[in-house]
């Protein structure tokens, strides 16, 4: 599933040879997230929501960010919590982020920050944030660390198209 999901992004961002070809990147993303890989839902969700290969709908993009959410990706459950901060559903939107802070997703603590600031979370709030990240980052290795920094950071250069 995993290499159907890349090959999924390559198609998406037309990379490595392959043609910019989103409605080919969906395809690749239903395939691997019917194997099993939750990232490739949340791709399905981003597609949806940006209206890559499909006409927008955010219906649709928050349902696939929910089924990649419930199989434990943080970036999906982060898109969660922006929508339903952009819903002003604070506190669903608090929830979301606080789950993904818990599985070390430092962009939901920065809007756990965010929200703090215009007064849409509590002191307490950004307070426990904060201490469940330092959990986080304590219950790692820091070889562990070092390595799921360097790869996402790989990630990132692969999916930038860089």
């Amino acid at each position: 599933p995993i290499a159907i999901h890349n090959l999924g992004n390559y198609y998406r961002k037309g990379m490595h040879g392959f043609p910019q070809d989103h409605v080919k990147a969906l395809e690749q993303y239903h395939r691997a997230a019917e194997l099993g890989d939750a990232g490739a839902y949340s791709n399905i969700g981003y597609c949806y929501m940006y209206g890559e290969g499909v006409e927008v709908d955010q219906e649709k993009a928050n349902h696939y960010f929910e089924l990649a959410a419930i199989s434990g990706d943080n970036t999906a459950r982060f898109n969660l919590g922006n929508a339903e901060l952009n819903g002003d559903n604070m506190d669903r939107a608090l929830k979301h982020h606080m789950i993904a802070i818990r599985g070390g997703f430092s962009e939901s603590l920065k809007m756990v920050k965010e929200m703090y600031t215009n007064g849409d979370a509590t002191k307490e709030d950004y307070t426990e944030a904060l201490r469940t990240y330092q959990e986080y980052l304590g219950e790692i290795e820091s070889a562990q660390r070092d390595k799921a920094a360097a790869a996402y950071a790989q990630y990132c250069y692969y999916e930038l198209g860089a």
